[in-house]
């Protein structure tokens, strides 16, 4: 059966040609799919050398990325792109949102449009991290809620694992409770009552708390924490990461001759440590807990990042997680 992306594609910086280009290279890849591309028909088609696989469903309105209230601007703006394509997925004519614009509006389609899953209160938004071996780890939430309970925490747990282990291949992943120490009896109290859900879930492969500076040496394959915390510690690995390789190039470039010879010697290396770092490689963050997949690519996405985004997506679309989350959940009861 074929799969259906609804596709935002007025949403980001360079939007609509890296979304268009983006869904050129997953076409190419996916034939099974279809990409329906909700925005400007008059700049979208322009792009595209045909039109196989591809639908466009016209729209000229948008959802501004410097949206005031993004509620407001979704309810508001009932025929913007991205307020079509969440539709589209609600009413069943398609299986996944990508967007990579407003991520206020996008989160609040998810929610209200798309809907969660019932016994999931609230919906985190997760990103697959780097590390320092390549295999990556899950975290979540990245700034969906700004407050969290432990019960939310606990929810993470079980979602982060599913995705884990269906989406990424990890066997029994390892999930850690983002804390300022690895004792047990550390914390305020949001983590110790967290400890304590997450210590009694025997269907969880709990490994007890972690600290940040262990996140990018590959410490648990999912880590959990609260919203708030989770996009400071998002915002601080996007901008060490950048910064890092900044000055690594700055050094290079002004390091004379000698520095020149060792960079062209390290070529090879310095390209691995590059990818390592780039977190755009594994994907957008995902709101996870909805009835469907919803993924945010990042708002200034290339054709690259936004192809990697689609390739995640018709990944959780091909394993079912979403539907094998709502069984678990169902069977709980």
């Amino acid at each position: 059966m074929k799969k259906k992306l609804a596709i935002d594609a007025m949403g980001g910086d360079f939007a609509p040609q890296s979304v268009v280009e983006g869904c050129l290279l997953a076409r190419a890849e996916f034939p099974d799919t279809e990409f329906i591309l909700f925005g400007d028909e008059a700049k979208i088609r322009p792009l595209l050398s045909d039109e196989t696989n591809i639908t466009i469903v016209h729209t000229t309105e948008k959802i501004d990325s410097g949206e005031a209230d993004p509620v407001k601007a979704i309810r508001r703006k009932k025929t913007a792109s991205m307020v079509l394509a969440a539709t589209a997925v609600k009413n069943g004519e398609a299986d996944a949102l990508v967007s990579a614009g407003n991520t206020g509006a996008l989160l609040a389609s998810g929610i209200f449009t798309v809907g969660r899953i019932k016994q999931v209160d609230r919906p985190g938004l997760m990103s697959t991290l780097p590390t320092l071996d390549g295999k990556g780890f899950d975290m979540l939430d990245l700034g969906a809620n700004a407050e969290n309970t432990a019960h939310h925490l606990h929810n993470y747990a079980i979602l982060g694992s599913f995705y884990a282990s269906n989406v990424r291949g990890v066997s029994s992943p390892r999930i850690g409770l983002l804390n300022n120490g690895s004792e047990a009896s550390k914390g305020a109290p949001l983590q110790k009552e967290a400890y304590e859900l997450l210590s009694a879930d025997e269907s969880l492969n709990f490994i007890g708390n972690v600290e940040a500076r262990d996140l990018m040496s590959g410490v648990a394959d999912v880590v959990v924490v609260d919203g708030f915390t989770g996009n400071a510690i998002l915002k601080s690995i996007e901008g060490t990461a950048s910064s890092l390789m900044k000055q690594l190039k700055s050094s290079i470039t002004n390091g004379g001759i000698l520095s020149k010879i060792g960079a062209v010697l390290m070529k090879k290396s310095l390209y691995s440590l590059k990818d390592a770092l780039d977190y755009e490689k594994a994907g957008g963050a995902v709101l996870f807990g909805l009835k469907a997949p919803v993924i945010k690519s990042h708002g200034s996405s290339n054709a690259d990042a936004i192809f990697a985004t689609l390739k995640q997506t018709h990944k959780m679309l091909e394993t079912d997680v979403v539907g094998k989350l709502v069984q678990h959940y169902q069977e709980d009861k």
